[in-house]
């Protein structure tokens, strides 16, 4: 988004109507914006009162141009009602969306979408609220359909790819012997692979990484190996490409992740190495790229380049994040046979964890931490 929809010279229009502010929900700095607004997904946006300092509209997911001019617009009105009592199921369920309460939303979307024209501004942003709602509260059935129902009239559009591409999601985690599961796969499937293949809808390269990434999904679980590898091959041209159009190392590093998951389900991770690399040598303050090379080394089994990559990240990270690199570390440490050393990283991890502020503590990751010293110790091992 930062690489990509935020440098559109069109936005510039809306620098009067709002105050930007990007929160880095890593840096210990902004624990207590944290702690007042929980953020859950990212990327999540935001359009906050400052009057009521409240969070008048959510938008979880990346968005297009399009799509956040209708964000705004909305966020616009929800403000000038200057928080009026929320009368129709739509607001009620908008109001409950933004605090986070995506399942107490559910009702409200629910009985908005009943009446709501097809046509509305709302209805697309009010299905995909209603989907994330279902996926966040582990509910794939109504979630899938939900999807199989909006989806056609959405057919060809921006939001018609994500409703598609969550029902295809929510499909892949029903029961394998639920009724029906097979076919809504094949028919997700189906409208998947006809969107990427749409000249005329135009997705972000994440946007389109992460659908090949659940058509992928969706032949593993099909037990089609030769299929899930050529769908994997395709999700790799498609993102080589993007990082070809790419216009500055800034839009090219921001494929990494994708490109990474798809090196990797094509059975080619090697091939994230020099990539890594060239945006560590890019960007040489960030954590990210060496906090990525060490998780690809550990895979390659090149374990001395991991802990050294390893070094790198844990100089430059910070926040809740460096816990994900404390966990790779160890588990580097763990494949080189060095057990005392792994549980000693454990022990700072903890460590750490227990000292981040409100609002950056997770009390799961902390008990998490302490089941894992707890292994290490039935299994004999000492720093």
């Amino acid at each position: 988004m930062r690489a990509y929809v935020f440098t559109d010279p069109t936005l510039t229009r809306r620098a009067g109507q709002f105050v930007w502010l990007s929160i880095d929900t890593e840096k210990t700095g902004n624990a207590e914006f944290l702690r007042k607004y929980p953020i859950k997904a990212w990327p999540s946006f935001y359009v906050i009162d400052p009057a009521r300092e409240t969070i008048v509209l959510r938008w979880v997911g990346g968005a297009t141009v399009a799509e956040l001019g209708k964000l705004f617009d909305e966020g616009r009105r929800s403000v000038r009602v200057g928080g009026a009592t929320a009368t129709t199921a739509l607001a009620r369920a908008d109001a409950l969306y933004s605090e986070g309460k995506y399942t107490e939303s559910i009702p409200g979307y629910e009985e908005a979408l009943k009446t709501l024209p097809t046509t509305a501004r709302s209805y697309p942003r009010a299905v995909e609220s209603l989907l994330f709602a279902f996926s966040y509260s582990k509910q794939p059935a109504r979630c899938v359909a939900v999807a199989r129902e909006t989806y056609p009239p959405l057919r060809g559009s921006v939001a018609g790819a994500s409703v598609a591409g969550s029902g295809l999601e929510c499909a892949l985690k029903l029961p394998p012997n639920a009724p029906g599961r097979g076919d809504a796969i094949g028919a997700f499937e189906k409208d998947v692979r006809a969107i990427l293949s749409d000249p005329t809808i135009v997705l972000a390269a994440d946007d389109r990484s992460a659908l090949y990434g659940s058509l992928v999904d969706a032949r593993e679980d099909a037990k089609d190996e030769a299929g899930a590898h050529a769908t994997a091959l395709e999700w790799v041209a498609d993102l080589d490409a993007a990082e070809r159009a790419a216009k500055t190392p800034e839009q090219r590093t921001a494929l990494d992740p994708n490109r990474l998951n798809a090196y990797e389900a094509a059975g080619e991770i090697e091939r994230a190495v020099p990539m890594l690399l060239r945006s560590e040598k890019d960007f040489p303050q960030d954590y990210n790229p060496p906090a990525r090379l060490a998780l690809v080394y550990l895979k390659l089994k090149r374990y001395d380049d991991a802990l050294a990559a390893s070094d790198r990240a844990l100089e430059r990270v910070y926040g809740p994040r460096k816990l994900r690199v404390f966990a790779v570390r160890a588990d580097i440490e763990t494949a080189m046979g060095n057990g005392a050393a792994a549980r000693k990283t454990v022990e700072d991890a903890l460590s750490y964890a227990e000292g981040l502020p409100e609002g950056q503590r997770s009390e799961a990751a902390i008990a998490s931490l302490r089941k894992q010293l707890g292994e290490f110790s039935a299994a004999g091992h000492t720093p």
